[in-house]
This record gives C-alpha cells, sequence and structure tokens, in this order.
C-alpha cells in the first residue's frame, strides 16, 4: 500500500516549516488516498500496526518536514532520549539529519562548538562570545549532515533543507541574535538545559556516503544510525525494487515519474511525501526522479 501526505505547513519568524510525514501530536499528517484517506498517520500508528511491520514503540518514530529559512534560525541543541524523557514530559530525543536541497552560492551554517570542556562552554556562553564558540561550516546543494542530539547547530538564510529526525518537537534555543517576537519581547533561551545537554567537545561527524550504481539507478546511502537509515534514489529509466523494511518514507526533492507496485501506477513528482507500508515487498520506480529514502 502507499499513503500519500498532505503537509502540516508552520509558519516561523525566520520562515516556516512543511511538516510532510508526521504523526506528532504538534501536527499531524492526513493521508490522502486510499481506503484510509482523511485519518492521521497517528491514528494508523494506533490502529492499523500491521503497515509498520508490527513493530513495537509507543510513538512513530520518524519526522520529516522541509524547512525553508529565510532568515538565520537561532542557534540551537536537542537532547537525547533519557533527558527528554525525564525534563519533557516523557518527549523522544532528537536526533536528526539534514539534506541541503538548496542554499546561496557561498552558503554555510552553524554546526559543532569551539569549547573543549565543561569550563570553557560556560564561560563563553556567560560572556557572550558567540562568534569564538560557534563553528561555521560551508555547504552546497546536494549535502548531507547527520545531527546527533548534543549538536550545536543553525541553518542560515536562503537555506532550504529536507530533515529527517526522531519524532519530537523539543529544541533548546542557545542563541537567537536578540531577536524580538511578534509582541515586541525577546524570544525565549533555555540556556541551562543547553549547558546540560551539550556535546563537548564537539566530534567531527563527517559522512561518508555509500553508492552503489544499478541498472537505471544510483543509490546513495548517506547513514545508518540506530534512529534511522536515509538513502538517496536517483532514477533515470526504470528499476525494479525490493522493500525489506517494516515501511520506507520518500520525499521526491527533483524531478518525477511514476511508481508501480503491482500493476497500479501512481505518479509522483517533486514535493509528494509517501509511505510504502510493510505489504509492499516490490516495487518499480520509472522517471527522471530524485527520491530521499528514510526507513528504521
Amino acid at each position: 500500500m502507499i499513503l500519500f501526505f498532505e503537509p502540516v505547513y508552520k509558519e516561523k519568524i525566520w520562515g516556516g516549516e512543511y511538516w510532510g510525514i508526521s504523526a506528532h501530536p504538534n501536527g499531524q499528517s492526513i493521508i490522502k488516498n486510499g481506503k484510509y484517506k482523511g485519518k492521521t498517520l497517528g491514528e494508523l500508528w494506533e490502529e492499523h500496526r500491521e503497515l509498520f511491520g508490527g513493530i513495537t514503540g509507543e510513538k512513530f518514530p520518524l519526522l520529516i518536514k522541509t524547512i525553508d529559512a529565510n532568515k538565520d534560525l537561532s542557534v540551537q541543541v536537542h537532547p537525547g532520549d533519557e533527558y527528554a524523557k525525564v525534563h519533557e514530559n516523557g518527549e523522544l530525543g532528537k536526533t536528526e539529519c539534514w539534506y541541503i536541497l538548496d542554499c546561496k552560492a557561498d552558503g554555510d551554517l552553524i554546526y559543532g562548538i569551539n569549547a573543549n570542556n565543561k569550563r570553557e562552554l560556560d564561560e563563553m556562553i556567560d560572556r557572550g562570545q558567540w562568534d569564538k564558540l560557534l563553528r561555521n561550516i560551508s555547504i552546497k546543494k546536494g549535502d548531507f549532515l547527520y545531527i546527533p542530539s548534543g549538536t550545536v547547530h543553525a541553518l542560515k538564510a536562503g537555506t532550504l533543507v529536507l530533515e529527517i529526525q526522531q519524532n519530537s518537537d523539543t529544541t533548546y534555543r542557545l542563541y537567537d541574535y536578540n531577536r524580538r517576537d511578534e509582541n515586541g519581547n525577546l524570544r525565549e533561551l533555555h540556556i541551562e538545559k543547553s549547558k546540560d545537554v551539550i556535546e563537548i567537545p564537539s566530534v567531527n561527524k563527517k559522512i561518508t556516503p555509500e553508492v552503489t550504481e544499478l541498472d537505471n539507478m544510483t543509490r546513495t546511502r548517506f547513514i545508518e544510525s540506530p534512529y534511522f537509515t536515509v538513502e538517496r534514489y536517483e532514477v533515470k529509466g526504470k528499476v525494479n525494487l525490493k522493500n525489506n523494511h517494516p515501511f520506507m518514507l520518500m520525499s521526491v526533492t527533483e524531478g518525477g515519474g511514476v511508481l508501480d507496485i503491482d500493476g497500479e501506477r501512481h505518479p509522483i513528482t517533486k514535493g509528494d511525501y509517501f509511505m510504502l507500508s510493510s505489504d509492499v515487498n516490490k516495487f518499480i520506480l520509472e522517471g527522471n526522479i530524485s527520491i530521499i529514502v528514510s526507513y528504521v
């Protein structure tokens, strides 16, 4: 079964987010097709676990979103599972990753810190030495970054990313450029919680993609982590594929084509978010299309 989802748009002070595949209470995806049309992904997780291969867990594990940064985002960090469970009412932690859909020619973002120990971290934060503390790295379209919980990070203006993450909406703001909200108040910061969860020192999390050439398709595996595996399918023509996972989440990032399941053909195009359930054993992709695929 293929399930197409209606994105949930969230306007932000810096731009906006499209929650494409989400079962989080703060933004539930609605199914657009088939016999479950109109239901939320969360309802399916609760009522039809067989669609997800019968895997266990209280919460659907992943959340997929597109982030459009018109202005710099706050410098932030996310807690891990254990800290979030205790301090955020049972929420999951938030390990995530970014696939850069577009950015400025000289694009960059904040990724990691320069403090070597807790004392240096606290001093730089308390003194507001942000230029000294924060690391900037260059980015280009097609880059992939893995961002485990505890990693300080921030997108900058002019960047469009696809984010694959744990099913969590917990963010600690460390620094926000002294911005004010629509009521003229400084935006809330979470300094002490940030200090609690920041990884010190920052570990180089450079990703070396694993590329496999198939007939009419290049498959790039970016990451295989305890929380998710993320791959890119670049199809030019027609390719026969198998599903060996409880479910597969797909986000079309470029082009268009057709997904064929047992002769049932579904047009797919840039901006589509959909899921293949566990009963899909094999499928055909054809066209000129790029898809980010994620699964547990």
